[in-house]
């Protein structure tokens, strides 16, 4: 049984349980081979689980009658658990009985949503971090998004889609990016400064390329954080810069006014082919 907000099957938009009364396999082999015997129950945020819902998929997973009422109250409290820890899904499998007829969730899986770290904090607070890259533990110190990757240009951008394009378009040119950074919507002059010195400790970066959508961020605090963060690292790096929306040309004026060598330009191509460019005999 799989509780989860992040199914294609919420026309709704709502959190959906999805069931079968075949467990102990992976429900996917289970949807290619007998997609019958998977069920989908999408729930209003409003009302919940309600006993009727909860009575009918304990039937429908093929409960005895007897222990239906504690299976039923067993997927109610599966539904609680889910919502009262902020989870985006919540699997359990196998989901049956015991040898004395007890309802008994026997494996389970839970995600938890990040953006709900600052009210489950006890909960967060267990995440076993021994294995996870350094540079993204200390990226989310200051609400950063950071992937390490396995090329040579460190990007630096705002906005899961345009980090995306971002790396595509620099493969287009032949380029290879180090990283996926996401300085987000409502990023700072320090974050900006942060930004800069994951990037320039990571010995495989050998040019840096800033690129930045102005719709909700001011391009003028990306500029003082470029400018601010050059000056306190001494980048040697080659640096290109674009900057376009809200307040560019100030931004611009800035870059400018530094008297450091950076690269700025205006169209994303374009700044994109300069920033591979840059590499040439390195």
């Amino acid at each position: 049984a799989v509780v989860s907000t992040q199914s294609p099957l919420r026309p709704g938009g709502g959190p959906v349980i999805v069931a079968s009364p075949d467990g102990g396999v992976d429900i996917e082999e289970v949807a290619e081979k007998t997609p019958e015997r998977v069920y989908k129950v999408p729930v209003d945020i409003f009302t919940g689980v309600t006993d009727a819902m909860a009575t009918e998929l304990a039937e429908k997973l093929e409960f005895s009658s007897e222990v239906v009422p504690a299976a039923a109250a067993e997927i109610k409290k599966l539904y609680e658990l889910f919502t009262g820890v902020d989870a985006t899904q919540v699997e359990v499998n196998p989901f049956g009985l015991t040898d004395r007829s007890e309802v008994v969730c026997f494996d389970a899986k839970i995600n938890f949503d990040d953006n709900a770290q600052f009210r489950q904090r006890d909960i967060f607070s267990m995440e076993d971090t021994s294995e996870t890259d350094p540079r993204e533990l200390e990226a989310a110190k200051y609400d950063l998004n950071y992937i390490g990757m396995d090329g040579n240009i460190g990007c630096l951008v705002n906005g899961a889609g345009l980090a995306m394009a971002t790396m595509d378009i620099v493969q287009l040119h032949g380029g290879s990016p180090a990283n996926f950074l996401d300085v987000g919507g409502k990023v700072q002059e320090e974050q900006v400064e942060k930004a800069f010195n994951i990037l320039t400790q990571d010995p495989a970066v050998k040019t840096i390329f800033v690129n930045i959508f102005g719709g909700i961020v001011d391009c003028r605090v990306i500029a003082s954080g470029i400018v601010s963060a050059c000056r306190k690292t001494g980048l040697s790096l080659p640096l290109v810069v674009r900057l376009q929306g809200a307040n560019m040309e100030e931004a611009r004026k800035i870059l400018d006014n530094s008297g450091l060598h950076i690269q700025a330009h205006d169209q994303f191509n374009e700044a994109a082919e300069a920033a591979v460019k840059s590499l040439e005999g390195k």
